[in-house]
């Protein structure tokens, strides 16, 4: 029997070997057009950012080595040109040589993988820009990195290959920037997973465009522009393409090969195409989806080598083995975080058209009192009828992969929720806890089936009605001070039940405390109270403003090296008293940093570790609620450090708390083209003198900040009148006097150039480069029917409570 293989790395060497275990005698041929056959392509990114040191290690065999072993005909720099399936034969190209010949087959298998999107972008193809799929794509990046020193680069494109090169890039010194098309990055997942992923960005100092298209690159010199369709520029030392990639299935497409919906290669279960003796493997192939039956790919290692293995044994046993299809189990390192996927999302389900539920769970990488435990977010998709396991996804520093797999085990042996709950687990207190993450993820599914609690997800929350829905906070008094949601009443959980008389029955009442727990308890006694429409935000307030957050973090670094002035070093006191607050959930570190600072001294310095992901933006607020200094904060790892000097607040002579003369503030009401225009004159100004600006726009000020290019988007009745009625962009205001049905206005923007004085929307711009906090009113928002996607890149999304945290440092504030 004579086997050709078309393809090497996971699926077609795996096939190869597999083959020759069963077949001594068969005449096995493999064809690469490049030089390598085997290697490991998921760890390319780690070899550029130095992790891997030896490259030798990414070789898993050569073609000498596979040779040796398997008896096997490799022939590498070998191109498949085409195939006649009447004559059972093929064309190859000798890559180096240009020459062609024919060879004959008995079995023909296709492992031709996927190829590198590349866009027809103006200047995509410039010598700066790189693509990032076999070991020569490395080899490529890794010399320019060593030889060029580059400060900066651009990565465009944000899913599993794109994040493992920033991190690594960043690895290495490279000021990174991360540019996204989508809403967010992995766009495979649920929005609330990747919010945690978006502020580790920021902690880590590496830039992220969200919801901006590279529109074109232009080389200037050694500098490449990139041009996004925000009209903001990015320059960066060199670019790193990870759009995606799609099936090489141009050479079977047009042998009349069958290619499926998704543009892969169609195969059966025993992975076999659509004409005799010609199978197919790996990234190039479609195949239903286990869950949701419907074509799909999988660009995976791990399909890869089961497959390989299935194939070879149909082809030498007979169609035995069927391939039973991937639900797409994925995991990545992203900086000192881990993200993974298996299964279903809530997103992919809902355009599935399949019934489902979700929950979150906050839990620890083990028992809370053991050194070293890190908080994850686990949210699961499951039947709400029979309980049905659907997916799962979870973000974490420590203990997501082996989560990950009880979950993808579950899944693909057709598990409920029931299973995830007798899931015997290794329990020791350095490696999980007794009532393990994937273990609570299936009470609370139990809990929402049995109609214990009805869950909100972030977004469900934020459409919530003022007027039908009572918003109660569960926690303690103190958390609430620190941060809360606007319109939320504070009753602590254990004082509840002496204060029924409070919450009302007429209405939805949603609860949430810090990550869900309290609000359950909460909202079971409620309803056992007589309380029906009660609901538990889903992973709590964490979850919330995690996801509810500005996403983007937009840094314009510098390609070429400037001195900048060195900073004189924080002074830590070495006698700092010692906290620990590891392995604590939400509102655990606050409380004890709380208590702890209640008994030191004026000046004392104190260090808290903890390891709740929300301690890093809670010890900020904290300090500045309470007048505390922050003299240091860092997150290694997952491990967040604090040093705290405690002091009073100083009052002036009178009593009154003195002026800080670095910050204004205003409230923007209006949307007049001459109140705009002083807004941003007197905005700008300060900014100029190196003050710190807030500006706050609330109802007819939210249209000054809406985006001329801005997306359609559905809303309902009063929205859509609202949209109709209002000012589309700063472009379309009108003067608050002699508008003269906009003839003043026209008039009034000649006079501005005839003067040489900027146009509103470049001084909207000049705000937004000199870092001017611009901050929409949601609640406004709400009313009048404007998305956040109506807006300019940018603008904060927040409540009256943020701008008064800005008006409370400011001594100057402003309503126009």
């Amino acid at each position: 029997m004579k086997y050709i293989i078309v393809g090497g790395v996971a699926g077609g060497a795996t096939t190869a070997a597999r083959l020759r275990r069963v077949d001594e005698e068969a005449e096995i041929i493999m064809l690469e057009k490049g030089p390598h056959i085997s290697y490991a392509n998921c760890g390319l990114p780690y070899y550029i950012g130095g992790v891997i040191k030896d490259r030798d290690k990414l070789l898993v065999q050569t073609p000498e080595s596979f040779n040796a072993r398997f008896n096997i005909d490799i022939r590498t720099f070998s191109m498949l040109t085409s195939i006649n399936t009447e004559a059972k034969s093929i064309q190859v190209k000798k890559m180096q040589t240009g020459e062609v010949y024919t060879e004959t087959y008995d079995k023909l298998i296709l492992s031709p993988g996927a190829s590198a999107v590349k866009p027809p972008i103006p200047g995509i193809h410039s010598d700066n820009i790189f693509t990032l799929r076999n070991v020569e794509d490395t080899d490529k990046i890794k010399a320019f990195v060593d030889d060029e020193e580059p400060k900066t680069a651009v990565v465009v494109g944000a899913g599993f290959i794109g994040l493992e090169m920033a991190e690594n890039l960043h690895h290495v010194g490279v000021d990174v920037t991360v540019v996204e098309a989508s809403s967010q990055v992995m766009n495979m997942m649920d929005s609330e997973i990747a919010a945690p992923l978006h502020q580790h960005f920021k902690e880590k100092s590496v830039a992220l465009f969200l919801e901006d298209a590279v529109k074109e690159f232009k080389q200037v010199g050694n500098i490449v522009e990139v041009h996004l369709a925000s009209e903001r520029i990015i320059k960066a030392d060199f670019i790193i393409l990870s759009i995606g990639v799609k099936p090489d299935a141009s050479i079977a497409k047009e042998a009349g090969l069958k290619i499926g919906e998704t543009g892969g290669i169609w195969v059966d279960e025993y992975l076999q195409a659509s004409h005799k003796d010609i199978y197919a493997l790996g990234d190039a192939i479609e195949f239903p989806h286990p869950i949701t039956n419907k074509p799909s790919l999988a660009f995976l290692a791990g399909p890869a080598n089961k497959q390989g293995r299935i194939l070879a044994d149909n082809m030498v046993y007979g169609h035995n083995r069927s391939y039973k299809g991937s639900i797409g189990t994925a995991i990545a390192k992203v900086f000192d975080m881990t993200a993974g996927i298996t299964g279903m999302t809530h997103r992919g389900l809902k355009a599935a058209g399949i019934k489902h539920e979700s929950t979150i769970v906050n839990a620890g990488s083990h028992a809370g009192y053991y050194p070293g435990s890190m908080q994850m977010i686990l949210k699961i998709s499951f039947d709400p009828d029979n309980g049905k396991l659907l997916g799962g996804q979870i973000v974490g520093y420590k203990g997501v992969d082996k989560r990950l797999d009880l979950l993808a085990t579950t899944i693909k042996n057709g598990g409920t929720i029931y299973d995830l709950q007798e899931i015997e687990h290794a329990y020791a207190p350095p490696f999980s806890s007794a009532k393990d993450p994937v273990n609570q993820a299936g009470y609370n599914a139990e809990n929402i089936m049995k109609g214990l609690f009805k869950p909100l997800s972030p977004f469900q929350f934020k459409k919530r009605s003022a007027k039908d829905s009572f918003v109660l906070d569960v926690r303690t008094a103190t958390e609430y001070e620190i941060d809360t949601i606007d319109g939320a009443v504070n009753i602590d959980v254990d004082e509840i039940r002496d204060n029924l008389n409070k919450i009302p029955k007429d209405k939805k009442i949603m609860i949430y405390c810090g990550v869900g727990l309290r609000g359950y308890v909460a909202a079971r006694i409620l309803r056992q109270h007589g309380y029906e429409d009660v609901y538990n935000l889903s992973g709590g307030l964490k979850v919330y403003k995690q996801t509810m957050a500005e996403q983007s973090n937009p840094i314009f670094f510098e390609p070429v090296l400037t001195e900048v002035e060195t900073e004189a070093p924080i002074k830590i006191d070495t006698k700092l008293l010692q906290v620990d607050a590891c392995g604590l959930q939400c509102p655990g570190p606050i409380l004890k940093l709380k208590d702890t600072i209640d008994t030191m001294e004026d000046g004392d310095q104190m260090e808290v570790v903890a390891t709740d992901p929300g301690f890093y933006s809670d010890v900020e607020s904290w300090c500045k609620v309470t007048g505390n200094e922050l003299v240091k904060r860092e997150n290694k790892s997952g491990e967040i450090t604090a040093v705290i000097k405690k002091q009073k607040k100083s009052v002036a002579p009178n009593g009154a708390a003195p002026s800080k003369l670095d910050h204004k503030t205003m409230v923007v009401f209006s949307d007049d083209l001459d109140r705009a225009l002083a807004s941003f004159v007197i905005a700008n100004g300060a900014a100029s003198m190196g003050k710190k600006v807030t500006m706050f726009f609330t109802f007819w000020g939210l249209n000054v900040i809406k985006n001329p290019d801005k997306p359609k988007v559905k809303k309902d009745m009063m929205g859509s009148m609202f949209s109709k009625m209002m000012p589309g962009h700063a472009g379309r205001l009108n003067l608050s006097n002699m508008n003269m049905a906009g003839m003043g206005r026209r008039m009034m923007k000649l006079r501005m150039k005839d003067k040489n004085v900027d146009a509103l929307e470049t001084m909207i711009d000049k705000a937004r480069e000199s870092g001017i906090n611009m901050i929409a009113c949601q609640m406004s928002m709400d009313i009048m029917g404007v998305d956040k996607k109506e807006l300019i890149s940018g603008v904060k999304i927040g409540g009256v409570a943020n701008y008064l945290e800005e008006a409370e440092q400011s001594n100057l504030n402003l309503f126009i």
